[in-house]
């Protein structure tokens, strides 16, 4: 791989990497340190690399993989904030009312997903906030296409029903 093939195949994905890492560890500087980590570990395999058919899941694999090592080696548990840097569009017309409810709603939500077992929160990271196909989120993780499926539809239901007894108001 030349260095021409490396800006424009690996670098691109330096945010999908961040946010992941960051995702898993729950520390900005401990994911920007993952992200270098994988970037060096690409170069290093630069001659390997023209095998890969998806350059962007094997990236995100080794991110998976360097983060649960980063985790395990300080034996920790894995703390997620929302990001603030997840932005909704909401047009014009948008009263500050309903701005601050779907900020809150926002919130609840990473709350919820925070809490969700391991898997499920790769998975419905990988698939509802990167946007990455049932195979891709296979091969990053390595596990089943039935496990990816299984595990999505898990998390939703949960951050679902949360949702819907956290808004019930006691009725």
């Amino acid at each position: 791989m030349s260095l021409e093939a490396f800006k424009t195949r690996v670098l691109p994905t330096k945010d999908k990497l961040f946010r992941f890492a960051l995702k898993l560890v729950g520390d900005a500087d401990e994911a920007r340190d993952i992200v270098q980590e994988v970037f060096i570990k690409v170069w290093n395999k630069r001659s390997e690399m023209d095998e890969l058919e998806n350059m962007e899941a094997w990236c995100m694999r080794v991110t998976r993989n360097l983060s649960l090592d980063k985790l395990k080696s300080k034996k920790r548990k894995l703390t997620d904030s929302l990001e603030p840097t997840h932005e909704i569009s909401m047009g014009d017309n948008v009263t500050p009312y309903k701005s601050a409810e779907l900020s809150d709603t926002m919130i609840k939500i990473g709350t919820f997903i925070s809490s969700l077992p391991d898997k499920q929160k790769q998975v419905i990271q990988l698939r509802d906030v990167e946007g990455y196909s049932y195979q891709e989120i296979c091969d990053i993780l390595e596990i089943d296409m039935n496990q990816v499926k299984v595990n999505l539809f898990r998390a939703r239901k949960s951050v679902r029903e949360n949702l819907l007894n956290a808004n019930a108001y006691g009725l």
